[in-house]
């Protein structure tokens, strides 16, 4: 058999035109239908791949079974686009108008795409199965939950998991991997304040919502400084506040949105709690009424410490081992976390900074596609390690 570097080097050419293709279509999360009929069309290419579609409206799993009865596997990647009218200037860029890949999920599939055929010309290589996902809505409001719920990570059980993202703050041709928490949970909320409009010449026949409103967001930025362990990271974001209708109307209703962040899991489930507390009090003191939605996001994403050791030692056989960075971890929501709570697994960064390139997120977000390679490299040893 040949090398794994020569058989994945063979690949480049048509990982650029997978990913640059993709580029082209990005859609909003559960209508990734172009996305998902190219996942589709092209897993049904590949020999030995059965392919399920439709998983949670637009998700795809395609199974690969090496014949030999072992473990399974799941390489996961995520689909959706971002409302971003993209200004690249790429010549292929994005022919959807207000969307974009502009979180490197056209590079995530086009990865996942070409392991999956390379790892179907190596079925002797490994004993077992390997689940491919291609996951709707990562950016919201999340894919990877309905999925699990309509059975992907059973028939067969799997027992590994890993996944991927782009990453512009670490260098191109790094990886980036760390065991325990790399990413936040993240949940979202809305908070209604009602009061009693009236004249502005007349605040004492009323109940100003609008500054009950602002004594709330204050308020609410302190919980991170009183009721937080100060060696536990959080992060409050208020995010929109809205509230009267003239300079001369005390204000009857105003809302405010916004979002929080953290690392501790038993914290974030107690961060309701917390909130109406400090509403609650607010609001009594002023007279006023209110109502709190709280949007439980994504856990936090902790990695198994024993997957990561076995994924830097695949990494180690693709870059050199300075490349191979442990990086701090982020504020960033991911929903790949759902998985991480049910199977051991691992998800890592691959590099694609450079000087003055754009963040995540961004009009102007790129990257090289020859980073690509080492990603399909990097899943290639580590289900060829786990299911010898």
């Amino acid at each position: 058999m040949k090398d794994i570097k020569t058989i994945i080097a063979g690949e480049e050419s048509n990982i650029t035109a997978i990913r640059q293709k993709l580029h082209k279509i990005p859609e909003r999360g559960f209508a990734e239908k172009k996305t998902a009929q190219f996942i589709d069309e092209h897993l049904r290419g590949i020999l030995g791949i059965e392919v399920s579609s439709g998983i949670a409206q637009t998700g795809i799993v395609g199974l690969l079974k090496s014949g030999k009865p072992g473990k399974t596997l799941l390489i996961r990647a995520d689909m959706d686009g971002l409302p971003i009218h993209e200004e690249t200037g790429l010549s292929f860029a994005s022919t959807h108008d207000n969307m974009m890949h502009a979180c490197g999920h056209d590079g995530h599939m086009a990865i996942a795409l070409v392991t999956a055929s390379v790892l179907a010309g190596m079925k002797d290589c490994f004993s077992g199965n390997i689940k491919f996902m291609f996951q709707p809505a990562e950016e919201g409001p999340g894919g990877a939950k309905p999925m699990i719920e309509a059975g992907v990570l059973e028939n067969p059980q799997v027992d590994y998991a890993v996944a991927c993202h782009l990453w512009p703050g670490l260098p191109a041709g790094s990886f980036g991997v760390k065991p325990g928490v790399l990413m936040a949970a993240g949940s979202s909320f809305t908070i209604e304040i009602s009061g009693k409009g009236g004249h502005g010449a007349m605040p004492h026949l009323c109940v100003d919502a609008l500054d009950t409103a602002v004594q709330v967001a204050n308020s609410l930025q302190r919980v991170v400084n009183q009721k937080i362990d100060p060696l536990s990271p959080s992060v409050i974001t208020i995010a929109s506040l809205h509230g009267g209708t003239a300079p001369n109307v005390i204000a009857e209703k105003a809302s405010l949105t916004g979002m929080i962040r953290i690392f501790d899991k038993s914290t974030w489930q107690d961060y309701p709690k917390l909130f109406n507390q400090i509403i609650s009090g607010i609001c009594d003191s002023m007279g006023a009424s209110y109502t709190f939605e709280h949007s439980q996001g994504y856990p936090p994403l902790e990695n198994d410490p024993g997957m990561v050791e076995i994924m830097k030692k695949c990494m180690g056989k693709v870059v050199a081992h300075d490349r191979i960075i442990e990086p701090e971890s982020t504020m960033g929501a991911e929903d790949m976390a759902f998985i991480l709570e049910r199977v051991k697994g691992c998800y890592f960064f691959i590099g694609t900074g450079f000087d003055g390139c754009a963040p995540l997120h961004n009009a102007e977000f790129r990257y090289d596609d020859s980073v690509l390679l080492s990603g399909v490299e990097s899943f290639v040893r580590f289900a060829l390690d786990l299911l010898k």
